[in-house]
């Protein structure tokens, strides 16, 4: 194969162009592939940031767009895109990109690579709507070439759900020239009138149901009782954003919370903050958990799925349980009183990610990955 200057052409798909973990990971991994063997395209199912991103980085990027999984209607322009686009290897980026893309590239005779970057069928659903969900991508991942799961309890899920699965544990990575702790970032203490003695928190995320900002909210507000230096800064919208800030009202504290929005400029927020949280319910292996760690943030989060896998607990952060505000409150209490504890996590949180979580490392795995199917 290679059939363009001798290179590999790779279809990046992702079901969105807002970006999020998925998104963060699609982005890093076009901009570290070795472009003397690989020429990546991607294609997104809707238009947002993450499209500004790649043409602004030279990356060729397209929209079809289609905000369903499993849409016929879009498989024939998918597939007449392939051709045109003359594609080698295509690489999907979670279920609803892969239940649009699959019956394309299979058609042509093309390789597919699926990231599960966390399971569709997950906790709260509806008992039907979660049978179904495991139905998929069980269909799903027994017609795809290479199963790469972000996570090992990603690969264990899949195997207990599924009973046979066949999945490669390729964990993501951070770029650390973008996340440096060692570089210059704009104020955002002076953006949003911080002063400097305050312990600042964030939060970054979407404000969803597996995120559940809500827990955030009433454990800030439980600790700051104790530590009153406190100040929380929640960045990502979504449709819990009106319970979130209905919490922060209700709890008190709305003038030590700062609703912030989306931003993109993710290194210059964590920059400024001295504590990150991801109090989520579930997660594959979550990217914003390694970018903080990369930026020397103390991390609290929850004790789920491949969050375990980065955070060892007392060492590099702290886990606590998920949906329990106590816990979370304790846990924020601890970090922001013991200094000690506080630089120590710091530190040895950004040791981590120089060590194991590297996205050169991830890269050069998932082109091996490539390279092996175009053999």
């Amino acid at each position: 194969m290679g059939k363009v200057n001798g290179k590999i052409r790779v279809l990046e798909t992702i079901r969105q162009g807002k970006i999020g973990g998925g998104e963060s990971h699609v982005l890093d991994l076009v901009a570290t592939l070795d472009r003397d063997l690989f020429e990546p395209v991607v294609l997104s199912f809707t238009e947002g940031p993450m499209i500004t991103a790649l043409k602004q980085m030279n990356v060729p990027a397209y929209v079809i767009g289609s905000e369903k999984a499993f849409d016929i209607g879009v498989w024939r322009r998918v597939k007449s895109f392939i051709q045109q686009q003359e594609i080698d290897v295509v690489h999907v980026h979670g279920t609803r990109a892969n239940s649009n893309v699959l019956w394309a590239a299979r058609s042509l005779g093309l390789p597919v690579v699926y990231t599960i970057h966390g399971w569709s069928f997950h906790e709260g659903l509806h008992p039907l709507t979660k049978r179904l969900r495991i139905a998929a991508e069980k269909f799903i991942t027994r017609k795809t070439q290479v199963n790469i799961c972000v996570s090992e309890s990603n690969r264990q899920t899949g195997i207990k759900a599924f009973k046979r699965f066949a999945g490669v544990v390729i964990r993501n990575g951070v770029s650390l020239r973008k996340f440096n702790p060692e570089g210059s970032y704009p104020d955002l203490r002076a953006e949003y009138g911080i002063p400097a003695d305050k312990l600042l928190i964030c939060f970054i995320a979407r404000m969803t149901y597996q995120k559940d900002p809500v827990t955030m909210i009433k454990g800030f507000a439980a600790a700051l009782q104790q530590v009153p230096q406190l100040q929380l800064l929640m960045i990502g919208d979504g449709e819990l954003m009106p319970a979130a800030v209905s919490a922060a009202r209700e709890a008190g504290v709305e003038q030590q919370v700062i609703f912030a929005g989306y931003r993109q400029d993710i290194p210059a927020v964590l920059y400024a903050a001295d504590i990150y949280c991801l109090p989520s319910l579930w997660e594959g292996f979550p990217i914003g958990v390694l970018e903080a760690m990369a930026m020397g943030k103390a991390v609290i989060a929850s004790d789920v799925d491949g969050t375990k896998e980065a955070v060892k607990d007392g060492e590099n952060g702290l886990l606590i349980p998920a949906e329990n505000v106590s816990a979370l409150a304790a846990a924020i209490v601890k970090v922001a009183t013991d200094e000690r504890l506080r630089h120590r996590l710091q530190q040895n949180a950004k040791i981590e990610i120089a060590t194991h979580f590297n996205v050169a490392g991830m890269t050069e795995k998932i082109a091996a990955v490539y390279q092996q199917l175009c053999k």
